[in-house]
């Protein structure tokens, strides 16, 4: 079973991999310029001038998809890094605080984690409005609460071991104890979390998109290509289906290296 998840672990961060590089650099696989219209090649099936077909523009999906890559990857990564340095902050606060403040911290992050995560962006995006920062914004602010309270339960775990409790008595300054004893593990956990976090942020950035919260047309983003090709997909299918391929592929990747790294975090092997 531990060779299996290993090679398991090793495919999909392959296609992470792949993915990162199509993001950064779209340009050296794409075959045609993403924003290119011609209405005289508009929803033409895949073949081997258009890899995935073109949509009502006449627009090359496959282009459009790698192009798509470094937006929707882009603020996945964006929301997940500020959640979890929002949560490291916040969360390490209220595991020093005192009881009352942090009863109250963790009184508020309940109320907030009791709502599904897509729907507090979808408030966020509704009172902030539309636009690619905005959902930034929005998805960071939905993932923040679960970082908040594994950094919370991390560091009231951590400032009680016996090497923290070791630095101390040595004489190390409690801050400088915390710095270089606690927020290391705390960070590490986060990290794990982050990794399986990336994957729904992506999700949540994509389903904003589709709802026409996100990037306008034409704009080549996962999301909003998805709902461009939602009222053709009985005769053009390749215009949705291949972005959510993209979302779909990407976001199993990343929640299965997050749960292996977890697995083997916590010392299991499935």
């Amino acid at each position: 079973m531990r060779r299996a998840q290993t090679a398991l672990l090793w495919c999909a961060a392959a296609v992470l991999l792949v993915l990162a590089f199509v993001a950064v650099f779209p340009g050296v696989l794409a075959t045609h310029d993403p924003l290119q219209t011609d209405v005289r090649a508009s929803l033409l099936p895949p073949s081997t001038e258009h890899l995935f077909g073109t949509d009502q523009s006449g627009r090359d999906v496959y282009s459009r998809v790698l192009y798509g890559a470094g937006r929707s990857i882009g603020i996945g990564l964006l929301a997940t890094g500020i959640a979890l340095a929002v949560g490291l902050l916040i969360g390490a606060l209220a595991g020093l605080a005192p009881r009352g403040v942090d009863a109250t911290l963790m009184r508020v992050n309940d109320v907030l984690m009791a709502f599904p995560e897509f729907l507090v962006a979808l408030v966020v995006v509704a009172v902030l409005g539309p636009g690619p920062v905005n959902i930034a914004v929005a998805v960071t602010l939905a993932a923040v609460p679960v970082y908040i309270r594994l950094a919370r339960v991390q560091t009231r775990t951590l400032r009680s071991a016996e090497h923290v409790e070791a630095a101390r008595i040595l004489g190390v300054a409690p801050v400088p104890a915390f710095v270089r004893h606690v927020v290391p593990g705390v960070l590490g956990s986060l990290s794990v979390l982050a990794t399986i976090g990336i994957g729904s942020s992506i999700l949540a950035a994509a389903g904003l998109s589709f709802l026409g919260l996100g990037p306008s047309e034409p704009t080549p983003e996962w999301g909003l290509m998805l709902a461009g090709g939602r009222n053709v997909l009985g005769q053009a299918w390749w215009i949705a289906v291949f972005p959510g391929i993209a979302i779909t592929l990407t976001v199993i990747c990343a929640t299965i290296v997050g749960r292996v790294l977890r697995a083997r975090a916590e010392g299991r092997t499935t």
